[in-house]
């Protein structure tokens, strides 16, 4: 390992391979970030806008809140990766048994409601 101190990093650590792949990431996740910002920034405007009736900001804004979960799960804890099949899994099976569960109870308040 010492013999190796005298060489940059990008000559000793890793192949112009792994180099493009990281930059692939990075450039991937910046995109992603960037894109986020956009939706929080339309998230803002949707509320800020006097013109626009509730009724639409609201599913509007769950709407994107929804795409913005689904950007950061998928590019920032790594979901897309292939070594990431169990905690897909769990988390495919959580949506499956608690989408159903919060529908349930949203038509429930709904019926007690009105």
């Amino acid at each position: 390992m010492a013999e190796h101190l005298d060489q940059s990093f990008e000559d000793s650590a890793m192949n112009s391979e792994e180099k493009r792949k990281i930059n692939r990431e990075q450039r991937t996740q910046i995109i992603a970030f960037a894109f986020m910002i956009g939706l929080t920034i339309l998230a803002f405007l949707a509320v800020g806008a006097e013109g626009l009736p509730p009724i639409f900001t609201t599913p509007f804004i769950l709407l994107l809140a929804f795409v913005q979960l689904i950007l950061q799960l998928y590019y920032f804890m790594h979901l897309k990766d292939k070594d990431h099949g169990w905690p897909n899994s769990f988390m495919i099976s959580g949506l499956v048994l608690a989408a159903p569960m919060i529908v349930a109870l949203i038509m429930l308040l709904g019926v007690v409601k009105y």
